[in-house]
């Protein structure tokens, strides 16, 4: 036996543990957030005065690269968000917020946003409550920095990134920033302009394509209102990436949704939206808005005046192969209501189709018991998910039978042609279509 193995033996197995020991608390001290890199950034002082997205009221933090910036929000008292705002000083329209931490779990004044020696971000509110936190303690993260796309992101002594915002979106896809299939890697659309929480409408990357989805009140899942389906390719689609490219000497500029499915030889990349700028558009974002509409919006800091423009809306009353009417979208018309050819056009009442207004709202049933409700009658209408979701095979007796047993369910619809059922819990906007074969029945109070 050679001496250093008679050595090692000799100390044996305890100073082996101490020895492993002391090398992983090195590593980790090497893996550390330098002193100068950390931060504790305190939600006071002074609210801002220039005009921000939502009216709201807002705090800058250090953490910046023109034209993004980290910032406090709140849009009503005391109740804040974290989130990257974009936009410049100079620009008198209202900056916007295209990224968020905490939306629906708001902290308050005096809250903290901490980035330690362990490399993880967490933000606190003023009670020590952890609202939310990248999740990176003691992963070898050494600094955080905002990039030029405005992905903020954490990363390694290498450059590799192990946290990115890019990965966590909101409502919002920035350029160069992908939906992919799974996970929570998602846009949902924000409540309202006051009440920041999530709203109804979310927009989801499937392997066979892009999904719009609607949470109505009383619906046991999310119900698809279009839907973007992929056919042509072989492979599951990846990924969907929003992208900006300068051609024509760069005098034009291309925003698109492009998506990419496969790998290496096989791999398909292809647009399935897209439109053309005759500026520089790289500052722009696509966003699934409050009303569940899809919109490009681009930032352009030459021209003050139109410093945001709208580039690119998905639902318009333009029938474009790529495009469908507003009548598809369900809030469209409010709780209840009848569309044809991009507005509300009428009130489909029991005994006739009254004017349409926001009053509009569905029959009012008092009981679920069947003695005491029926239904009427609608022909040539679609409900909003009857082109994007299969329905049940059944008959029209059958279909009337499962929606009397739900309490929930306010009517169902009927396609006679094909014998396919789709039970409505929530009626919203319904679409007037030339087909007779396609009826609808409502619930309505016996008098």
């Amino acid at each position: 036996m050679s001496s250093s193995s008679s050595y090692i033996g000799f100390l044996g197995i305890p100073f082996l543990l101490l020895w492993a020991s002391s090398l992983l608390s090195y590593s980790l001290v090497v893996a550390q957030v330098p002193p100068s890199h950390q931060f504790k950034e305190v939600n006071d002082g002074e609210l801002g005065f220039y005009i921000a997205e939502y009216g709201a009221d807002w705090r800058p933090l250090s953490i910046s690269r023109s034209p993004f910036q980290l910032f406090f929000y709140n849009t009503t008292p005391d109740a804040f968000t974290l989130a990257i705002r974009m936009g410049t000083r100079r620009s008198t329209s209202s900056r916007r917020f295209v990224w968020e931490a905490n939306r629906g779990n708001p902290v308050g004044n005096n809250a903290t946003l901490t980035f330690g020696a362990n490399g993880n971000l967490v933000l606190a509110d003023h009670d020590g409550r952890v609202a939310w936190q990248t999740g990176t303690a003691n992963k070898g993260v050494v600094g955080l920095e905002m990039s030029p796309n405005g992905n903020m992101v954490l990363y390694n002594s290498k450059g590799r990134y192990l946290w990115q915002s890019f990965d966590s979106p909101t409502d919002t896809l920035l350029v160069g920033q992908s939906l992919r299939v799974g996970g929570v890697n998602r846009l949902v659309s924000r409540a309202s302009p006051r009440d920041n929480v999530n709203g109804p409408y979310s927009l989801v990357m499937e392997p066979r394509g892009l999904s719009f989805y609607y949470a109505g009140r009383n619906a046991p899942v999310p119900v698809s209102y279009y839907t973007i389906t992929i056919q042509h390719i072989k492979s599951n689609v990846e990924r969907m990436t929003f992208h900006c490219t300068p051609n024509y000497d760069n005098h034009t500029y291309d925003l698109d949704l492009r998506y990419q499915a496969g790998k290496g030889a096989s791999a398909v990349e292809e647009t399935i939206m897209r439109t053309r700028t005759l500026y520089n558009s790289t500052l722009s974002y696509l966003r699934l808005g409050i009303d569940g509409n899809l919109r490009f919006i681009t930032f352009d800091n030459i021209v003050d005046y139109r410093a945001w423009d709208e580039t690119y809306t998905f639902f318009t009353s333009d029938q474009s192969p790529l495009r469908d009417s507003v009548c598809q979208i369900p809030t469209k018309c409010g709780s209840f209501g009848l569309c044809e050819d991009s507005q509300c056009v009428a009130c489909p009442l029991a005994t006739r189709l009254a004017g349409w207004s926001k009053d509009c709202v569905p029959p009012k049933l008092t009981s679920c018991n069947p003695r005491y409700f029926g239904y009427y009658k609608l022909v040539g209408v679609d409900h909003f998910s009857s082109k994007y979701t299969s329905g049940i095979s059944a008959k029209v007796g059958d279909c009337e039978v499962r929606c009397t047993k739900e309490c929930k369910c306010a009517g169902y619809f009927y396609n006679e042609a094909s014998s396919r059922c789709w039970i409505a819990y929530d009626l919203m906007t319904l679409t007037k279509v030339g087909n007779t074969s396609h009826v609808g029945y409502i619930k309505t109070p016996k008098i």
